[in-house]
């Protein structure tokens, strides 16, 4: 590293300390918090600060359903259990709710409108007044139908309410030493199934085990869109070499799990929002 670019971590490192304490300062608003938790960078860090500022007064809930990844659960049941915070796993429902299993392109608002109704009976049971998500700026300029269903039960916000974006997120990260600072987004394996495909646990076992066997040969940003017989893998470039190297082993063990076919192609955030008309749903 040069002294230009050490100049410029320096920088950003500033930038991340300011962001920091705008974050701690808008923890400090609230004397216990239960915060909608899922093991992402965004909810972990909000977790990491959360506990620094309010300690056994932050409750981590994470819910157990199967359109979350075994192994990405136990990484953030791991990591809550690192940070030294209380974590409650609970099971929802949302496959048995037709409104989400019919997979409309609201089908997030069902799912968080299901979590939040959970969070809410235990904030009674606790006698916690505020739920917190890990919404952040950036967010606001996505398609995003759980944010409906956040505001209906007066959810709050810190990440955004503090002023931070995704990349400000990862620079906390960095700065206060979490392992996870570069950790891949990650959303959950319904946003595999293109809207109007239903979502089945048969369709969530098949992409789930399809995506780990590719992230088995170190590609950690890939999606697997399920298009029935047809996957359509999606790897970030950087890990094009590596899909591309055991691309017969790969084809071999999708069909091994029901698809007839495999393409591949890079990776895009959201790929199946360009499906519909999101300008019309904001």
């Amino acid at each position: 590293m040069n002294r230009k670019d050490e100049k410029i971590d320096g920088k950003m490192m500033s930038i991340a300390g300011q962001k920091h304490e705008a974050l701690k300062k808008e923890l400090r608003r609230y004397d216990r918090l239960i915060i909608a938790y899922s093991g992402g960078l965004d909810s972990a860090l909000l977790l990491k600060v959360a506990h620094s500022v309010l300690g056994e007064n932050v409750l981590a809930v994470i819910s157990d359903s199967p359109s979350i990844a075994r192994n990405e659960l136990q990484q953030a049941v791991s990591f809550a259990n690192e940070t030294g915070a209380r974590i409650r796993v609970i099971n929802t429902r949302e496959l048995d709710d037709q409104n989400y299993s019919r997979n409309p392109d609201d089908r997030c608002y069902y799912c968080k409108k299901e979590l939040y109704e959970y969070i809410g009976d235990i904030a009674s049971e606790e006698r916690i007044r505020y739920v917190a998500n890990g919404t952040n700026v950036d967010d606001l300029d996505d398609y995003r139908p759980g944010l409906k269903a956040a505001d209906e039960h007066q959810v709050v916000s810190p990440l955004k309410d503090a002023g931070l974006t995704k990349d400000d997120i990862r620079l906390v990260a960095r700065l206060i030493g979490l392992d996870i600072w570069d950790k891949p987004a990650s959303p959950c394996l319904a946003s595999r199934i293109p809207y109007g495909s239903p979502v089945t646990r048969e369709k969530l076992s098949q992409v789930e085990m399809a995506e780990e066997f590719v992230k088995s040969f170190g590609a950690r940003e890939i999606r697997v869109r399920h298009f029935g017989g047809r996957a359509v893998l999606e790897v970030n470039p950087v890990y094009r070499e590596i899909v591309e190297n055991n691309l017969a082993s790969i084809k071999r063990e999708f069909s091994l799990l029901g698809f007839t076919e495999t393409e591949v192609q890079d990776f895009k955030s959201g790929s199946l929002n360009q499906l519909i008309n999101i300008n019309a749903k904001r």
